[in-house]
């Protein structure tokens, strides 16, 4: 997926000056992220294009759906997509870090979703060594630590809200510990591969406050872990032949699907 204005079913993404370009995702994630609990108020932390914010707009009769951008361009080009979409009326873009956010918020939100940056710089692959400063910052983990992003939540998130973000499948288990140390506690799991013969490539995390689980607290943190059984989607049999699960989760979005 380029540059060029990616069109959807309900609305257009520009994306000629965002760093990280729609990809499968953020689309994934948008469509994932459950709103049975009838969020009032969302908030997508690293909002780039603005892609996930929009999708659940689409989605829900939220009446706030905030976004987070510290990127110059990207911050730009996201208002920009919230203004021409239908519901730019409920989309609003701040421009700002993570920290200087989550320290002068006073407001919570019923649902906080994240497509953060996954390569650690340590370990970008040897190919990406021209990449931009805006690219990089896009892609890389050292632009929005793990630990800020769970910390900002815990400020962040309501008494009912659920917090969704999507990492690599090998980050699960660290991540799932790191959460449990602010106090939040996985609901639900889906693990994504390329196709079914393929390795987990990608992890579905859905996160509650320990008030709002079924659970006995004494038991602790395993149990939590425990109870929640992972689901498994895959997105291709071959080469742009789509699973039946994927078309099902995302042909609210896509045009061809």
């Amino acid at each position: 997926m380029g540059k060029a204005p990616f069109q959807f079913k309900q609305f257009t993404v520009a994306q000629d000056r965002c760093a990280a370009k729609i990809g499968t995702d953020g689309v994934l994630l948008g469509a994932w992220a459950s709103t049975t609990h009838d969020p009032e108020s969302i908030l997508d932390i690293g909002t780039g294009t603005g892609i996930i914010a929009l999708m659940l707009a689409q989605r829900s009769f939220a009446e706030t759906i905030d976004a987070l951008e510290l990127d110059d361009d990207a911050y730009e080009q996201a208002t920009e997509n919230f203004e021409n979409s239908d519901w730019g009326d409920r989309l609003f873009c701040y421009h700002a870090h993570l920290y200087e956010f989550a320290t002068e918020i006073d407001e919570t939100y019923d649902l906080i979703i994240s497509n953060p940056p996954f390569y650690e710089a340590a370990a970008a692959p040897d190919g990406d060594s021209e990449l931009s400063d805006a690219r990089k910052k896009a892609r890389f983990e050292d632009a929005m630590p793990f630990e800020l992003l769970i910390g900002a939540v815990a400020k962040l998130l309501s008494e009912k809200g659920r917090f969704n973000v999507i990492i690599p499948h090998h980050r699960e288990d660290d991540f799932i510990t790191l959460a449990s140390s602010a106090h939040l506690f996985p609901t639900r799991i889906t693990h994504v591969k390329g196709n079914p013969e393929s390795p987990i490539k990608r992890s579905l995390l859905e996160f509650g406050r320990l008030s709002q689980l079924e659970h006995d607290v004494e038991e602790g943190f395993i149990r939590f872990r425990e109870s929640v059984l992972p689901q498994e989607i895959s997105i291709e049999y071959a080469r742009h032949e789509y699973t039946e699960a994927y078309i099902t989760l995302v042909k609210d979005f896509y045009l061809k699907m």
